[in-house]
């Protein structure tokens, strides 16, 4: 019941490539355990091997490689389930997750390999007064957390988890490179091979994140560093130079695989487009016909088709198309020589071929948005407060317009900084507009908001309160605009068909269409798609998201000696001491989110509960896994478990009713159903 064990499935790489090179030792429990035995394996490696000493490019700080480890180390901790704070969360496919994002990642690393399209952070800037998170490297976790005053006896946090990194701190870059490096790195891990990761960062520390990104990403994935105009006026009251912009770094997972989608054209832009000569292709405008340098076949002489003028390039030009195909493209009414015939040639480029714009490295406000519209953003969605409720949000727009360039209509997008949410209200508009259904997952530490007593007042204590309103909020804002604009379309196609449209008999709207003059016929057809259109959209809009909190494990450390072991007295007979936390709150619906990783199945998965001869079971994903922990199961329940044929089953320990049942286990699943594979917990 951990996460994935990133240093023994390396170790496992090392055993399949250099078998000679792993060996046995004792472990730190006293067991035995694999091992690389470092000298042989740098036989092997001889000639690619450093020597110590030796001089080369790194990029390195104090406790790198603690950083390093942090990453791999696999965790125990678990996700519990909080339906009174979700919404929907039956139906959902978006996740929201409260909790330390390296831990979560670790958990997310379990099931989300690979399958992430877009992640979109917004860490921390490092200015002296912002927080960061507070990794210790010195200690082994438990030691951590019995020393640091976080949490109680029984592992409940008890403190706020980050701290303050002030420029008088000896460690000012160091703390924050500890605190980014292993999120980064297990983030990573999460990325579609055709994945992109954005970054925003300001200049305190671009030329650190850089290297990070570089080393992690690696340099060739690198894209771009793009530059976001935060303000649409500089500020004259600036010391030195007006701080108009900060940066969003772009990596993509693998070069290889990566391409990015181009942005919708501007109004501005397709006026530029005319049809002075009514080309039935449409709007057109003129585009050079010549190239630099001299190009075999590129020098001839073309002649206009109108006047008979002849033309040729300068010297040292050439014609872009080689004689024949300027032929046809002239006798194809593709190149222009003006209304008289005596223009030099122009080649017509059509606005129905054109498909999109290429995104810029500039992110001018008018197309991502400032600063001050992203408090704005907030503002319409709280309007009883005076003070936004958070203090550095990022627009809505800019996320949106980053989730056009490097994500697909059903693709999943991760931040795991998501201070106020804005990603979710983002993937909200944007599913709305391009009819998509992409996913988010959003991951926030549970930080206390300071200096808003009007937040407070009104029962926002945390970030994640403040990020959890906003999306019901945002949710429905965007919901009840759908349906006011779909009651809008009713109306007017009410009032153009005297009501025809809505007619149960047919033939009303038959005769409608018979008898209406062409504009109200098209009129109608045009509100009718458009009607359709937005009741599919409020059908399918996905406005839900489903709470998950994270929390100590499900399971306690039971590694008693059989002398040792606690026994219970109940009903006259002696019992094991229960290996689950069910008298500390623990839920079988909280078990069951544990399981989900293992069995590779994804958070947001469909749950069905189900009561099988009076025990209550979960069907995950129409019978992929189906779960049971209550009590006293016999082999009736078994047995109609089996006939349905799950690829997993899981049960507790406690749920079997008897050593008969024990015993007959397996071979009811033999006969039902061999291929099942079973999990007792």
């Amino acid at each position: 019941m951990q996460s994935h064990d990133v240093i023994g499935s390396n170790t496992q790489k090392i055993a399949q490539l250099f078998p000679d090179c792993v060996t046995e030792r004792l472990g730190k429990d006293g067991k035995p355990e694999l091992a690389i035995d470092f000298e042989k394996l740098q036989a092997e490696l001889s000639n690619e091997i450093i020597t110590e000493g030796e001089e080369r490019y790194q990029f390195t700080w104090p406790d790198k490689r603690a950083a390093v480890r942090l990453a791999n180390t696999p965790t125990t901790m678990t996700l519990r389930p909080c339906r009174e704070e979700s919404v929907d969360f039956d139906n959902t496919e978006n996740l929201y997750i409260e909790g330390d994002n390296l831990e979560v990642l670790k958990l997310l690393r379990e099931n989300y390999l690979g399958k992430v399209k877009m992640i979109y952070i917004d860490p921390p800037y490092n200015t002296g007064n912002d927080f960061v998170y507070n990794d210790d490297f010195a200690k082994s976790a438990d030691e951590f957390n019995a020393q640091s005053g976080l949490f109680d006896e029984e592992g409940n946090r008890m403190a706020d988890p980050m701290v303050q990194n002030t420029e008088s701190n000896g460690r000012f870059h160091t703390d924050w490179l500890n605190m980014i490096y292993p999120r980064l790195k297990v983030a990573k891990d999460l990325l579609a091979d055709d994945g992109v990761i954005f970054i925003s960062i300001d200049e305190n520390e671009i030329q650190n994140m850089r290297k990070i990104a570089d080393e992690i990403f690696g340099e060739q994935n690198f894209i771009s560093q793009l530059g976001w105009q935060k303000v649409y006026s500089p500020k004259n009251q600036a010391r030195y130079f007006s701080n108009d912009y900060e940066f969003v770094l772009c990596y993509c997972r693998n070069i290889n695989h990566f391409s990015v989608n181009t942005l919708p054209r501007t109004a501005e832009m397709n006026a530029r487009y005319k049809n002075p000569d009514n080309d039935p292709r449409g709007d057109w405008k003129a585009g050079d016909c010549v190239g630099s340098g001299v190009r075999k076949n590129g020098y001839y002489d073309v002649v206009s088709p109108i006047s008979g003028k002849v033309f040729n390039v300068p010297q040292g030009k050439h014609w872009v198309y080689a004689p024949e195909n300027m032929k046809k493209m002239i006798e194809d009414n593709r190149i222009w020589f003006g209304k008289d015939g005596n223009s030099f040639p122009a080649v017509k480029q059509f606005l129905s071929d054109v498909s999109g714009r290429r995104p810029s490295s500039l992110l001018l406000y008018n197309d991502y948005g400032h600063t001050d519209m992203a408090k704005k953003d907030i503002i319409k969605l709280f309007p009883e407060y005076e003070k936004v409720p958070f203090d550095t949000p990022k627009p809505v727009k800019l996320i949106k317009m980053l989730g056009i360039i490097g994500t697909n209509e059903d693709d999943i997008i991760l931040d795991f900084f998501a201070g106020s949410a804005t990603t979710a209200q983002s993937v909200f508009e944007l599913n709305v507009e391009q009819s998509s259904r992409r996913k988010f997952i959003l991951v926030q530490i549970n930080e206390k908001i300071e200096n808003n007593p009007e937040a407070l007042d009104k029962g926002l204590f945390t970030i994640s309160d403040v990020a959890k309103e906003r999306i019901r909020r945002a949710g429905k804002k965007i919901r009840e605009e759908l349906i006011v604009k779909r009651d809008n379309i009713k109306t007017e196609l009410y009032n153009i068909t005297g009501g025809a449209a809505f007619d149960s008999n047919p033939s009303s709207m038959s005769y409608f269409m018979t008898k209406a003059d062409e504009t109200k016929k098209n009129k109608a057809t045009q509100l009718n798609k458009e009607l359709i259109d937005l009741d599919s959209k409020i059908e399918s809009f996905d406005t839900g998201f489903r709470v998950l909190k994270l929390d100590t494990s499900n399971m306690k450390d039971v590694y008693y000696t059989p002398a040792e072991t606690p026994i219970q007295k109940t009903l006259g007979f002696e019992e094991l001491v229960d290996n689950i936390k069910w008298n500390e709150g623990r839920t079988p619906e909280d078990l069951l989110f544990q399981v989900l990783p293992e069995c590779n199945l994804p958070l947001s998965s469909k749950i069905e509960e189900r009561e099988i001869h009076g025990k209550k079971v979960f069907v995950v994903e129409d019978g992929y896994l189906i779960a049971c922990f209550d009590k006293d199961i016999n082999e009736s329940v078994i047995t109609a478990i089996a006939k349905e044929k799950p690829y997993y089953f899981v049960m507790c320990d406690r749920s079997i009713a008897t050593d008969n049942v024990a015993d007959n286990f397996d071979q009811i699943f033999n006969a039902y159903s061999k291929e099942t594979v079973r999990k007792i917990l």
